[in-house]
């Protein structure tokens, strides 16, 4: 199958455009200051051996000092009247949008993807930022009757303080604004660390900030995981969202232990899309293909496994292989590109790992499983879009993330049957169900156990929605959306005579 891809025709070489001293050391008080950490170089994905940048991480004493500075200017901001609040914030996205052709820039040469869905994923970070900041005007908490004579029972919400949030490398700037935006809305300050991967996006957010917001109201420190432990285990933090893997998950929990500041965990999925019946196989081999292959598939959200009912497996195998084949990888700053390398070296040697422990578990390899050499990125990380058919529900690649272009393709014979396989994992982030029988549908909306389902269309979530899992995918309140405010905000009840 990669003999086959690799006979398509790639554009020929190009050059990517420079991006030099786009990341700035640490934001600090609405300026760029030095931090005191170790030189750290961020690398293009397309092109390993080019240095997109370069920058100093934040020490432990950088990370206080910018947790301190935060703290004090919470004392302001939480005061600010909520429709000045909001001038500032719209004054800030105002301020993001004029940037948004030099963020999707970063976006490409740090992470990999396409110019245009660089660009796609910064305009949603945009609109979900917009409705965030909307939500300061909307009333919070609640005035119940009250319970006794002469009495007034309120609830009433307030911010919760400093909020620290950890950033991953596949959306640049969609999580890192997912995070941003509510902790601002509701009067928070917040002290962020994107991805050592990806920070440039971050540091142009930080360049808004700098235009329309007070000083220390939004401040970033850089640097991999030493910075994180910083961060997140500080006594100053009230609260901590982080966007990541399972373990480290884990490892972020332990370290909020200790101060027991409130905790937001967006975690992985191995999220899958069932195809119980359908009128047009192409349709929804696109809608699959689509929610699976974005990002090459380095989406906490990609669909993963494909459970298909047994009388509509061959059809929808092959309408899914013609959709890979089609595909064209290479550098994502060249026009016609539609997927991208992976982003670090560490993921392309874990996809290709996990399909060969699928393949040696009896898998069926339809086409892909290797790496690719697109003539105008010989050198980067590119692995194929790859169909596995025949997948052993036990398999590793059917019940664990691959973070990578590969779906798993597994057959059943019931409905029932079909429920338990989406159930059968311990994430539950999210899925999708393709049918168009109405009591099917019903089932599927009942009993899978995501925190997220879709009916007849891809995995992909609205910008106004609650967004989060359950079980090991997510702990805590759900970001976006008015449910983010569980965890943006403290509840206070109020007995007033």
């Amino acid at each position: 199958p990669c003999r086959k891809l690799l006979q398509r025709n790639y554009p020929a070489n190009g050059s990517c455009k420079s991006m030099s001293n786009i990341v700035r050391d640490r934001f600090f008080n609405g300026r760029w200051t030095a931090a005191h950490g170790s030189v750290l170089e961020v690398f293009n994905p397309a092109h390993p051996d080019r240095v997109v940048s370069r920058y100093t991480t934040s020490s432990p004493a950088d990370v206080d000092e910018t947790l301190q500075a935060a703290s004090e200017a919470f004392r302001t901001w939480r005061c600010v009247p909520v429709f000045e609040r909001y001038t500032a914030l719209t004054n800030f996205a105002a301020a993001i949008e004029a940037a948004l052709p030099d963020i999707a820039q970063a976006i490409t040469l740090e992470q990999g993807k396409p110019l245009a869905e660089a660009r796609a994923e910064a305009g949603k970070a945009l609109q979900e930022a917009r409705f965030a900041f909307t939500q300061c005007l909307q009333p919070s908490g609640a005035a119940p009757m009250g319970a006794r004579p002469g009495f007034r029972d309120l609830v009433i919400r307030r911010p919760r303080g400093v909020i620290a949030a950890v950033t991953p490398w596949n959306f640049p700037i969609l999580t890192p604004m997912r995070k941003i935006a509510p902790a601002l809305a509701w009067g928070n300050c917040i002290v962020i660390k994107p991805s050592e991967f990806t920070p440039g996006a971050v540091a142009l957010i930080a360049d808004a900030a700098a235009q329309t917001l007070p000083a220390g109201v939004l401040q970033v420190v850089n640097g991999a995981a030493e910075t994180a432990r910083s961060l997140v285990g500080s006594p100053r933090v009230q609260g901590v969202t982080f966007t990541g893997s399972i373990a480290t998950g884990r490892q972020v929990y332990v370290a909020v232990a200790e101060s027991l500041a409130e905790l937001s965990l967006e975690l992985g999925g191995k999220n899958a899309a069932v195809v119980h019946d359908c009128d047009d196989i192409d349709a929804v081999a696109s809608a699959i293909m689509g929610a699976a292959m974005q990002c090459a598939g380095q989406r906490c959200t990609a669909i993963s496994r494909v459970i298909v009912h047994e009388s509509l497996r061959t059809p929808l195998v092959n309408a899914l292989v013609q959709i890979a084949e089609a595909a064209v990888l290479g550098d994502g700053m060249l026009p016609g590109m539609t997927m991208g390398p992976l982003t670090t070296a560490a993921q392309l040697d874990k996809v290709e790992q996990m399909v060969a422990e699928g393949l040696q578990a009896g898998a069926l390899l339809r086409t892909g499983g290797c790496r690719m050499q697109p003539d105008n990125a010989r050198e980067g990380r590119f692995y194929a879009p790859t169909i596995l058919d025949a997948v052993p529900p036990s398999s590793s690649v059917a019940r664990e993330e691959i973070f990578g272009p590969v779906l798993s393709v597994l057959g059943y014979d019931s409905l029932e049957q079909a429920i338990r396989l989406v159930n059968d994992v311990p994430h539950g982030l999210t899925s999708s169900f393709f049918s168009n029988d109405y009591r099917a549908v019903r089932n599927f909306m009942e009993q899978a156990q995501t925190g997220m389902l879709h009916v007849n269309h891809g995995t992909v979530p609205d910008s106004h929605m609650p967004f989060g899992g359950i079980g090991q995918s997510g702990v805590g309140a759900y970001s976006v959306g008015a449910s983010a405010q569980a965890f943006y905000t403290t509840e206070h009840v109020v007995y007033l005579p």
